[in-house]
């Protein structure tokens, strides 16, 4: 599918990278498919969500492990069975990430992680209820200031 993207121009989304939620993700839920997109360089640590229908609209996410090795997401047992899987561990997660200048001011959203199954390409965003994480986490607090987000 070619897609005209905000960060990138035109490109190609390959087929494993198409990602589907149903219920849109929060404050977006008639947005329902995104192309999982790396930014250069970041060797994969730092990726965009860019909408399939709008062009304008994309997401800053990371990869939440790579800040935070002992992040351990849990899902519901409704959620899980909506992704396909018994176990959170099943998932790959992203924490979307609200980019300022300069980048330690930066916020990652760890309690609402979007959830994604990568055999089905069915993702959720989700919050939660369990664990010491919260919607704005400064970069700057991971030792991650001059980082890539």
């Amino acid at each position: 599918m070619l897609l005209q993207t905000k960060y990138f121009g035109e490109v190609e989304c390959p087929e494993g990278h198409l990602l589907r939620f149903d219920r849109g993700l929060f404050g977006f839920e008639e947005e329902k498919e995104f192309c999982l997109l790396p930014f250069q360089g970041s060797e994969g640590s730092l990726l965009c969500f860019q909408s399939t229908a709008t062009p304008h609209l994309a997401f800053v996410a990371m990869n939440p492990f790579s800040l935070k090795p002992d992040y351990a997401p849990v899902l519901a047992e409704a959620e899980l069975r909506e992704l396909g899987v018994t176990r959170s561990e099943e998932l790959c997660f992203y924490a979307l990430c609200v980019v300022r200048s300069p980048v330690g001011e930066s916020t990652v959203n760890l309690r609402c992680p979007v959830a994604v199954n990568d055999r089905t390409g069915k993702a959720m965003q989700v919050i939660l209820e369990e664990g010491d994480y919260h919607m704005r986490h400064l970069l700057s607090e991971f030792g991650r200031g001059d980082g890539p987000c």
